[in-house]
């Protein structure tokens, strides 16, 4: 039998030939990093057989309490990812793992933890070749033990150690070669128990070169990194700073290897926990919950558990990705990769700040470009001459010289790849920033008032028609209208349904009734006055809807005044619907995709264009979805280019789509929402965070929307 001894390693590059195998060598080497994964060619041979090898060198220890790769800390920016398709389940192809790298690597991802077992030895080949840092976790988990309180549970059942053993043998034995699997993971949600410390015992003597890793050794008795899933921003500050009363905890770095449950619409909170990891050195990042929707393609549609016929199951729990599941990346891909981009530009004083946020490398790779934009039109552009900045370090450069603009301004900075890369063509964005060069305006209105009209049963102001008992408005520059109204409902998503929804529907907002107290039409203004409020209930909305005609646009100023208890809402703005012909948008404002509260860092201001239906996000459970922030007017219109607009007073928010909210909330499937005759409007002055209450801490209190007195304006106009 051939043994170890027997084998020959050989190295060409390196001058290495026939070293046998197990015996070390010392080598001059260029270290393999997650940014630079640096691989040398080479072989195992015998006298049978011959094994081609990619090696790379790399060294990962624990010091000083930080998790260190070559002697550098690392920020983790990772996912958890399971392996599925929607075709062929957990038969993943090459072609579609390589997929999954490739679109990590473009949104900043530069680790992986396995969930919740060794994946395919082809998904670690790519996180070798393409650079990711990997948590290769053991195939364990028994958490179904978790409802009878561990009764029984095998992680301390002496029957099973030798099983235990097995699995963590065969997992560290596979892929210990592999220079991007920096700790070792014994398994998942299995409580804790001798068989454990077994594992790490062993796992230590066969690999001492990596730390074990394992959530739910809560005490840290027999692990050598401090890990939680689903900590709360509070929690991660106080691990932060070593408040922990538990001595071993407070000396080890410390991870979440969940958070962010990316269940449907969300999540909110990013931004704040990357600044808890970024401001304490030993909170080293974490990995979102999950990369992929976990949707199997069921004709028109997306099934998950349930749709099956299955007694037992998750329901769509299990669709809580980044990624849906045919690998299109959702909003929350977005805005994640936006919150980790590894070069930062902001505005400072005297200049354009740029940061360096690799671990390893420096800028040298990238060529800087700026655009300015007036209004959302491009006026000019240019390269930004920036030196090289080393990881870790900032620079503060100048401002280009810019031309005037009459308008609202912004000039928007991109650090872009020089060269391609093997996961990204030239040009590829890593990073932006975009600064404010000139305010906006002051909104300018139209002089001349129009005076109220009473004619053919109805009231003309301007170029709009009321309807004299409820005030409201049925027809704009003789386009027929739907409102607009006051509404605070929207459809909920998953994470207001595990915290908010039922207070919201106990509150009874999502059926608000409008009763109007008096239409008065005598003057220049048409001012409507109502309450709005559920049924059965003490509290409710004193909504005042003031209209005046200026030149050729309509002003509505709307006072809002709570009456009686109040709590938070959903969102708070108008609802109304206009011709179903009127399916392009455009806008100036936040875009080019969907943003809240808690998740809007993707957003930057500019001039875009979508059709209506290209304004939804197909989210396989659908939820409330589409909102753009910050517009200053909004465009719909028909092929023709004729239409209606709104204007802000300084800005609104808006969603715009086939159905109605309640149709929305409604459905259960994408195939569920049939479009109607007529485009549904949201203009809102403010919505709900959206948090991650799915799996994990709820909305920051900064993001809550509270009931109080408030007020905005909105212009009506036609579009020609």
């Amino acid at each position: 039998m051939e043994t170890e001894a027997d084998a020959l390693l050989a190295i060409p590059e390196l001058g290495v030939s026939a070293h046998p195998a197990g015996l070390p060598l010392e080598l001059p080497v260029e270290p393999w990093s997650a940014e630079s994964p640096r691989l040398y060619d080479g072989s195992l041979s015998t006298v049978a057989e011959r094994v081609p090898v990619r090696i790379g060198f790399r060294t990962v220890a624990i010091d000083d309490g930080r998790l260190k790769v070559n002697g550098r800390r690392l920020l983790l920016r990772g996912v958890n990812r399971h392996e599925h398709h929607p075709r062929t389940g957990r038969a993943v192809p090459r072609d579609v793992a390589l997929a999954d790298v490739l679109l990590m690597k473009r949104h900043n991802i530069n680790a992986v933890r396995t969930s919740h077992y060794p994946p395919d030895p082809a998904f670690l080949e790519l996180c070798d070749e393409y650079g990711l840092w990997v948590i290769d976790e053991c195939d364990l988990e028994t958490h179904g033990f978790g409802p009878l309180e561990w009764d029984r549970n095998p992680s301390a059942d002496p029957a099973w150690e030798d099983a235990y053993l097995d699995r963590m043998r065969r997992t560290v034995e596979r892929d210990k070669n592999r220079p991007s699997v920096i700790p070792w993971s014994l398994g998942n949600e299995s409580h804790t128990g001798p068989n454990l410390e077994r594992m790490a015992e062993w796992t230590r003597h066969r690999d001492p070169t990596r730390p074990v890793h394992y959530e739910g050794d809560h005490a840290c008795s027999y692990v050598d990194v401090h890990s939680r899933m689903y900590a709360t921003h509070a929690e991660v500050e106080s691990i932060g700073l070593r408040e922990d009363s538990n001595e071993r905890r407070r000396d080890l770095p410390f991870l979440l290897c969940e958070y962010g449950h990316a269940m449907g619409n969300g999540p909110g909170g990013l931004l704040e926990y990357r600044e808890l990891f970024e401001r304490y050195p030993n909170c080293q990042g974490g990995f979102v919950w999950e990369w992929l929707d976990h949707g199997l393609l069921a004709g028109d549609h997306f099934a998950y558990g349930g749709d099956f016929g299955e007694a037992i199951h998750d329901g769509n729990f299990v669709v809580d990705g980044l990624v849906f599941p045919d690998r299109t990346p959702s909003p929350g891909l977005a805005e994640f990769a936006k919150i980790i981009e590894p070069v930062r530009i902001e505005t400072a004083p005297g200049g354009i700040r740029v940061s360096n946020h690799y671990d390893f490398v420096s800028t040298a790779h990238l060529t800087f470009t700026w655009v300015l934009e007036s209004e959302g039109v491009p006026v000019t552009e240019g390269i930004l001459d920036v030196p090289t900045i080393q990881s870790g370090q900032d620079v503060l450069v100048p401002f280009p010289r810019l031309p005037a603009t009459g308008g609202e301004s912004w000039l928007t900075v991109s650090a872009a790849l020089t060269s391609g890369a093997s996961w990204a063509p030239a040009g590829h964005v890593v990073g932006w920033g975009q600064l404010p060069v000139s305010p906006a305006p002051a909104v300018v209105w139209p002089a001349g008032r129009g005076p109220v009209f009473r004619t053919g049963g109805r009231l003309r102001l301007g170029v709009g028609e009321f309807d004299p008992v409820t005030g409201r408005l049925i027809a704009l520059g003789g386009h027929p209208v739907q409102g607009p109204r006051l509404d605070v409902w929207r459809a909920t998503t998953d994470n207001d349904r595990a915290e908010s929804a039922s207070e919201w529907r106990e509150a009874g907002l999502h059926r608000l009734q409008h009763r109007v107290i008096a239409v008065d039409a005598d003057g220049d203004d048409l001012v409507v006055r109502t309450r709005v409020a559920p049924p059965a209930q003490a509290s409710g909305l004193l909504t005042d809807y003031t209209w005046t005609a200026l030149g050729d646009r309509l002003r509505l100023r709307v006072e809002i005044t709570p009456d009686g208890p109040a709590g938070t809402l959903p969102r708070l703005g108008l609802t109304m619907a206009v011709p179903g012909a009127f399916g392009s948008a455009e806008w100036f404002g936040g875009g080019p995709g969907e943003a809240y509260p808690d998740s809007r860092q993707a957003a930057r201001i500019g001039r875009f264009s979508r059709g209506v239906d290209d304004l939804q996000t197909p989210y396989v459970f659908p939820q409330e979805n589409g909102n753009r922030v910050d517009v200053r007017w909004l465009r719909l219109t028909d092929a023709e280019g004729t239409g209606i607009r709104v204007d802000g007073d300084p800005a609104f928010d808006f969603t715009a789509r086939r159905w109605t909210s309640a149709a929305l909330e409604a459905a259960r499937h994408t195939s569920d929402l049939v479009a109607g005759d007529l485009v549904h409007l949201t203009l809102d002055v403010a919505q709900h965070g959206l948090g991650s209450a799915s799996c994990g801490p709820g909305v920051l209190p900064r993001y809550r929307l509270q009931v109080r007195k408030t007020e905005f304006t909105l212009g009506f106009g036609v579009a020609n």
